[in-house]
């Protein structure tokens, strides 16, 4: 199964695709999650993005598609993948295209999950991160402890730098400005399916399977 994971930040992308990772048994590929890995080990990339990220701005689309194109070749994605936040402007989706083909993999299926700004603002100024395994905590859908410790890992629960008012705001008109042009791309190609995702985290799990 190739599936892309599609919708604004904050709409619960990481919490699904985590949970159908192992339903299927194939790897979540998170750029999101790999750049924040490149700066927590002050990697040479790392120094490049942590800057971008922690202003809201898109890492440029060669770095990305590197990324990605390193990490679909590792042995546990040769049953399929799950992109997540990937891809975010009309190059990187063009750049995905014509990697599969390279790659002689067939072709996604990408299924939208919508959220009102409102709520996604909400929901990102409150989340909390672990700082060790990078667990997402939110008061509304995974409540963190109470001592802030993380209970998956023992690590410690913060804030996340690119979650405060101003950037999140900032990441939405990114968004909608460009990423969200990626939307007539696949719908042009018959490639985008659209769920609600403004209900409780297994509702929306289960129309992702029944999609599926």
């Amino acid at each position: 199964m190739y599936l892309i994971l599609f919708g604004a930040p904050g709409v619960g992308k990481g919490t699904q695709s985590k949970r159908l990772s192992r339903e299927f048994g194939i790897p979540q590929v998170s750029t999101g999650d790999m750049l924040r890995q490149a700066i927590k080990t002050e990697s040479e990339l790392g120094s490049q993005v942590k800057s971008r990220m922690e202003r809201g701005e898109l890492v440029p689309d060669e770095v990305i598609l590197s990324l990605i194109e390193q990490r679909i070749q590792e042995p546990d994605c040769s049953k399929g993948f799950i992109l997540d936040g990937f891809p975010r402007t009309i190059p990187q989706a063009e750049g995905l295209g014509q990697l599969m083909q390279k790659l002689s993999l067939p072709a996604f299926r990408c299924i939208e999950i919508y959220v009102p700004d409102e709520i996604i603002i909400r929901r990102l100024s409150e989340r909390k991160i672990c700082s060790s395994c990078g667990t997402d905590y939110n008061p509304i859908l995974n409540p963190e402890p109470a001592d802030h410790i993380c209970i998956k890992c023992g690590g410690s629960i913060i804030s996340r730098n690119d979650d405060t008012d101003q950037t999140v705001r900032k990441r939405l008109d990114i968004y909608y400005s460009q990423t969200a042009n990626v939307k007539s791309y696949f719908q042009q190609r018959g490639m985008w399916e659209r769920i609600d995702g403004n209900r409780n985290v297994n509702e929306v799990y289960n129309d992702l399977l029944k999609l599926i």
